[in-house]
């Protein structure tokens, strides 16, 4: 059993709704990241997802693509990014670590390579954002041998027929957008998502987190109830930037994020405890 499996079968067994940040590796800086890391455990982190810093992050709104970039500016590459899963692996075993990147790295370090290095950094999982499921098969092959989970998003905006084509192909679990557009715009509309969550179970047991638009312990707690996990990123990477922009040291502007990541998590579990 993977570790995400495992992390989500205990999570149903308690009736606890996983709650799975989104950072960039490298920002605010490289020495930060691992720190930062073990920081998101200890507020109420279930599953870590990590982003590999990229020059076109095509899905990312202005927020993330800042965090993009500034990684990028500190000279954080594929390679780096499995370092720091490596890093943080000596310390926790039990977390399960997502990395979200972008195809192109990972075909230039070639499928198998890449999920052999996963696996001795001690990734669980991997989403790539910009890779179709038709297109995955050879990539999906080389995780299956190492037990890495291949994890897929689904948007308002696919269609009903092609949820089959991308459950059939994922494991882990199923990522669904909650909004139209990038990361961090747009406003939630919970009859919607709860919609297509239905949707998607049709096709799927596999478990379904929601991400994109949450940005506070609000946000969070109107999805928590119908969803199995809740990712939040651009209000956390948004929390850390505005705090050193305004002069803040990096070990305060984290410190606001990990009070941000607290809320979220009492929110979560708020909301679904009365549920």
């Amino acid at each position: 059993m993977s570790r995400l499996q495992a992390r989500y079968q205990a999570l149903h067994a308690s009736g606890r709704k996983a709650l799975i940040p989104y950072i960039v590796a490298g920002d605010p800086s490289i020495s930060a990241t691992v720190p930062l890391m073990h920081r998101l455990v200890e507020a109420g982190a279930d599953i870590i997802e990590i982003g590999v810093p990229f020059s076109d992050p095509m899905s990312e709104g202005p927020v993330i693509q800042q965090g993009h970039e500034r990684a990028l500016e500190n000279g954080v590459s594929l390679r780096d990014v499995l370092g720091l899963v490596t890093a943080f692996r000596q310390d926790d075993i039990d977390t399960p670590i997502v990395v979200m990147g972008y195809a192109n790295p990972v075909e230039r370090m070639g499928h198998a390579l890449f999920a052999e290095a996963c696996m001795g950094a001690g990734v669980d999982g991997l989403i790539t954002v910009d890779l179709p499921p038709e297109e995955v098969d050879n990539l999906n092959q080389e995780l299956k041998r190492v037990a890495i989970d291949n994890i897929f998003l689904i948007s308002p905006t696919t269609p009903d027929e092609r949820i089959s084509t991308i459950t059939e192909r994922a494991s882990g679990f199923v990522y669904y957008v909650a909004v139209k557009g990038v990361t961090g715009a747009g406003n939630l509309d919970v009859a919607d998502v709860t919609h297509h969550l239905n949707l998607i179970r049709a096709s799927t047991s596999l478990p379904v987190a929601v991400g994109f638009g949450i940005k506070d312990a609000v946000s969070a707690a109107s999805l928590a109830p119908i969803a199995d996990g809740i990712v939040v990123g651009s209000a956390l990477i948004d929390t850390m930037a505005r705090a050193i922009h305004a002069g803040h040291s990096e070990a305060e502007a984290i410190d606001r994020a990990i009070t941000l990541l607290v809320d979220i998590r009492g929110g979560i579990d708020q909301a679904t405890s009365a549920a």
